[in-house]
């Protein structure tokens, strides 16, 4: 849908982002609205929630929504870092009825790899890519020659007993209050893990700690080349835009 502003929501398990992003230049148009997500992180509350902001971002045409759950034919099959009510919800369905148009459902991390592939640190690279987003989990997206394996969710892989998002997530760098180094320590050996099963060629590192690349960043350490995201916290959303985008042409062309 070239030319138009679109919603976009990406939600976490503690904050929910939403804008309007123009999906051709990938650009988040105005203020990005940040609210908690609600304490019990349940079905209702968060798509009451999702409607009071579509209303504070009034605009037209398909809705995206990144999520944090493996998103198959809009329903959310996984609850990371949410409520297990989700399991088996139809949350497509459940915002298209609250707003009244189409929406875009797709895994978090995937709507962050597709931003990144498309338009971003990942544009024009072929071979493996794998983009971890790191924030109250670790969300991952693997793409061979620009094609998405989706919903992978290896922030759930143990690395030496224990998942990789309770080892080395933004999360667990706040909650401990451990040290640029401590933290990049832990990362390095999650990366380590992935790339001993996966071997990509680039690794793109995303979530609102890129904020902090200079900190970090340069202690960061692995047999593949690492780069950070190019839309940083952004990129859920972007991506969910994509989606949605997509959504519309298909629409359109039906």
């Amino acid at each position: 849908m070239p030319g138009c502003a679109l919603l976009a929501f990406d939600v976490g398990g503690s904050f929910v982002k939403a804008g309007l992003v123009d999906a051709v230049a990938g650009q988040v148009l105005g203020e990005v609205l940040r609210r908690p997500t609600p304490a019990d992180a349940a079905p209702g509350s968060v798509m009451d929630l999702l409607a009071a902001i579509s209303r504070e971002l009034p605009s037209e045409g398909p809705v995206g929504l990144a999520f944090p759950a493996v998103a198959k034919k809009g329903v959310a099959q996984t609850a990371a870092n949410i409520d297990q009510r989700w399991i088996g919800t139809d949350a497509q369905a459940l915002l298209e009825e609250r707003i009244h148009r189409p929406v875009a459902f797709l895994n978090d991390a995937d709507a962050a790899g597709v931003a990144e592939m498309t338009l971003g640190a990942g544009r024009n690279r072929a071979g493996t890519v794998m983009l971890l987003t790191l924030g109250t989990g670790i969300g991952t997206a693997i793409f061979v020659d620009g094609r998405l394996l989706p919903n992978t969710e290896l922030g759930h892989l143990e690395v030496r007993g224990m998942e990789a998002e309770h080892r080395a997530s933004a999360k667990v760098r706040a909650d401990h209050g451990l040290g640029w180094q401590e933290w990049a320590d832990a990362v390095n050996e999650v990366l380590a893990a992935y790339h001993a099963l996966l071997w990509p060629d680039v690794f793109i590192i995303g979530g609102g700690v890129t904020e902090n690349w200079k900190h970090f960043g340069p202690l960061l350490r692995s047999r593949a080349e690492i780069v950070p995201a190019r839309f940083g916290n952004d990129a859920g959303m972007i991506g969910a835009a994509l989606a949605a985008a997509a959504l519309g042409e298909r629409v359109g062309a039906s």
